[in-house]
């Protein structure tokens, strides 16, 4: 089995980071584009839902035209790099408005499907044993990635939003260069499958998969959304007073970088305690902080922000090991279709828990607002079952 030389997962690492810090840099500095453009308060939920749009595209297009396949990873990831990049300078660059400020976060979106996944398929190739361990680093980056952008915004509350977008397009590209230069192809990188969208119903026959892919669209149902309206909660909460005092954006970066804490340790638990426990346990943990946060929305600021960590922790610690269970439970020989299938599902899902959450806003008060994700985490565990009972099953008969 070959060792993989020591600079290849930190490299990786470290480029899945900067590649998707472009996904929320848009959230960072929306406040300001609602001055400049006179925005509405639902432009958080489009533009958004914009972004998990132009994902699912171009994860389909990846996966039918077979792409990462036909060349090598590695370009394909410094390349979607470069122009994901450029799509988000685009908002500083070209966008006169809210309409091609949509179009340039899912030009965005859209490349991504050429950072995030491909990331991880450059990770496999040479990661054989201990995959599980890998992803769950590579997922902590992702998150860390998620939330950089309100780091910058958060760092210095006085910079100048295209200082933010073009900082974050600038390390996009470096982190594309930085995997396309230290990381080559892997001894264990193969070609996929074909694209099989007729599988479809073949996949969902198979009863562990369905539980591992219904356990992560209940994630998903909970995860974005949370991500999205944890500035508005944390506005809600503190209130104008407190919140000139209180840097919002380096609390919402705090709250969703946590996740990063769960996606790592989860990994290193997962192989004492298997994929399935941990991920349930994370899950049934961020259901309960839907259920609680009503309450600590009137708690004292500083237990309100520990609570959010808390969540912040839980709410995707889950993510890699659903990733794990997905892969191992899709029917041999649809492995790549049943993938691709279930993360077209899961950020359509997220699409829609986004909008719900902004219509209702209109309607509720902003403390009641996550209680509409808990029917997720409900159905994600309840869907779980027969893999928590077969993974029971194994330990008892050791």
């Amino acid at each position: 089995m070959v060792k993989p030389p020591r600079r290849i997962l930190p490299a990786i690492i470290f480029s899945q980071f900067t590649g998707t810090s472009l996904w929320f840099a848009g959230n960072a500095v929306l406040t300001d584009l609602q001055r400049l453009w006179g925005l509405s308060s639902d432009a958080l939920a489009y533009m958004t839902s914009s972004v998990q749009l132009g994902f699912i595209a171009g994860t389909l297009v990846f996966a039918f035209l077979a792409i990462s396949d036909i060349y090598s990873a590695r370009k394909i990831f410094l390349i979607c790099s470069l122009i994901g990049a450029l799509c988000n300078a685009g908002v500083y660059l070209f966008a006169d408005g809210f309409v091609s400020l949509l179009v340039f976060r899912f030009l965005t979106g859209f490349f991504l499907a050429g950072i995030y996944p491909v990331g991880m398929k450059i990770a496999s190739g040479w990661y054989q044993r201990n995959l599980g361990k890998a992803i769950g680093f590579l997922t902590a980056a992702l998150v860390l990635g998620t939330a950089f952008p309100h780091l910058l915004k958060g760092l210095d509350q006085s910079l100048p939003w295209p200082a933010v977008i073009l900082s974050v397009s600038v390390i996009a590209a470096v982190g594309g260069f930085v995997m396309f230069a230290l990381v080559p192809d892997g001894p264990y990188l193969t070609k996929g499958a074909k694209f099989d969208p007729g599988a479809l119903m073949l996949i969902f026959q198979s009863r562990n998969f369905r539980a591992s892919a219904f356990g992560y669209f209940g994630h998903m149902w909970e995860l974005y959304a949370f991500w999205a309206f944890v500035p508005v909660i944390l506005s809600a909460h503190l209130g104008s007073a407190i919140t000139s005092r209180l840097n919002v954006s380096f609390w919402a970066f705090v709250i969703i970088a946590a996740g990063s804490i769960g996606c790592a340790g989860g990994g290193l638990f997962s192989e004492k305690l298997g994929s399935a426990r941990v991920a349930v346990v994370q899950l049934a943990i961020s259901g309960m902080c839907c259920i609680a946060s009503p309450f600590f929305m009137a708690a004292p600021t500083p237990v309100f922000l520990m609570f959010l960590v808390v969540w912040g922790i839980t709410v995707v610690g889950d993510s890699p090991q659903f990733s794990a269970l997905n892969a191992l439970s899709a029917p041999i020989g649809l492995v790549g279709s049943a993938l691709t299938i279930v993360n077209c599902v899961g950020f359509s899902i997220t699409i829609i828990s986004i909008q719900l959450l902004s219509l209702a806003s209109e309607f509720i008060d902003t403390r009641w607002l996550f209680l509409l994700l808990v029917a997720g985490p409900a159905f994600g565990l309840y869907a779980m079952r027969p893999l928590l009972r077969e993974q029971a099953g194994r330990a008892a008969s050791r």
